[in-house]
């Protein structure tokens, strides 16, 4: 991922409701040769490039193929992302001059979500069981299963099978995650909604949080089908609602595959271009899944291809303008915690 600092600079403004606290409930950290993203760059861009940042008062990292064991088991290596993040997780002050946090500190990192290999089915127990050991603030599991038969679409990183969430092995693996009182992290797009109902509803105690709203898809063969899209992924998003213990990160239609094209815009889109378009998407799932079973994320830095942090989280604040204070609560920061386990 090249550095777009320059072009993210196009477009600047102002923090809108600056004292809104916020749970961002899915960010990443890696450290690529031409891509560094730690604490430090996650604490920059929440610090915003106006005045001030938003008020980002905790955080939940989200797995990324990153600073595995080099040694060991293969299956065990995976702890090692666990064991680094817990290493850099805390409570930091907001970059000099930034105090829209209390106390001016942000929890990074509060949470975190780390890989196993479900598919190894009931011998990724001890795999679980190194993750826990390694972090306090271990808190569940993503195993992502992304995948489209086309070859303009990439595929999740864990190069998944199409039927992954339906195999055998996989939900033996899932029913070590739920015997442990962990959660599952979703992440699949928008045709394979129905699997993820099907197992939503063989696990109907396990708490399971739907990575990008299921990631409706805007490029390769679904370019130029946008309407089409929308209605089919809102009928399935309707009938994965009916699962009471499935929750939905708002977010991701910053990606790149969404297919809006913004990347490739002379200069990043507003706040209220954002919102314009991302909110017939977002307002589906409030209404079908209730404030309460809905929190938003930043996907931080991979949604940071078309937009800033700052104007990212200002499209969502314009987007709910006019939801209730209490609405607004869970959907900015009390669902991300209660699904967590945040303090």
């Amino acid at each position: 991922m090249p550095d777009r600092s320059a072009w993210l600079e196009l477009t600047r403004e102002a923090v809108l409701e600056p004292e809104l606290p916020i749970c961002d409930c899915h960010h990443h950290l890696w450290d690529y040769p031409d891509n560094r993203y730690l604490v430090d760059e996650f604490l920059q861009d929440i610090s915003g490039n106006v005045g001030g940042g938003h008020k980002v008062v905790s955080s939940v990292f989200v797995e990324c193929l990153q600073f595995y064991r080099t040694e060991g088991p293969v299956e065990l290596r995976p702890a090692g992302e666990t064991e680094f993040v817990d290493s850099v997780a805390g409570v930091y002050p907001a970059p000099a001059g930034k105090t829209n946090v209390p106390g001016g500190q942000v929890n990074v990192a509060a949470g975190i979500v780390g890989f196993a290999d479900l598919a190894l089915g009931a011998a990724v127990q001890p795999v679980l069981e190194a993750h826990r050991a390694a972090s306090k603030r271990f808190r569940g599991v993503r195993h992502a299963s992304a995948w489209d038969a086309s070859e303009q679409v990439h595929n999740a990183h864990t190069k998944p099978l199409w039927n992954l969430l339906q195999t055998a092995d996989f939900r033996q693996g899932l029913a070590c995650v739920q015997g442990l009182g962990l959660s599952f992290d979703a992440w699949l797009f928008h045709p394979q909604i129905p699997q993820l109902t099907e197992l939503a509803q063989a696990f109907p105690q396990l708490p399971i949080a739907l990575n990008h709203m299921a990631g409706p898809l805007g490029i390769g063969p679904y370019a130029g089908q946008r309407e089409e899209v929308f209605n089919a992924w809102r009928r399935d998003m309707a009938e994965l609602a009916r699962c009471e213990n499935v929750c939905v990160k708002l977010g991701g239609r910053t990606l790149t595959s969404a297919g809006f094209g913004w990347h490739k815009s002379a200069a990043p889109p507003s706040s209220a271009e954002l919102a314009a378009a991302m909110t017939p998407y977002f307002r589906a799932c409030i209404e079908l899944f209730g404030a309460g079973r809905c929190m938003f994320e930043s996907d931080f830095p991979v949604d940071k291809a078309s937009c800033s942090y700052t104007v990212l989280w200002n499209a969502f604040k314009r987007l709910t303008a006019e939801y209730s204070a209490s609405e607004r609560s869970a959907l900015f920061h009390h669902t991300a915690t209660r699904f967590y386990r945040l303090a």
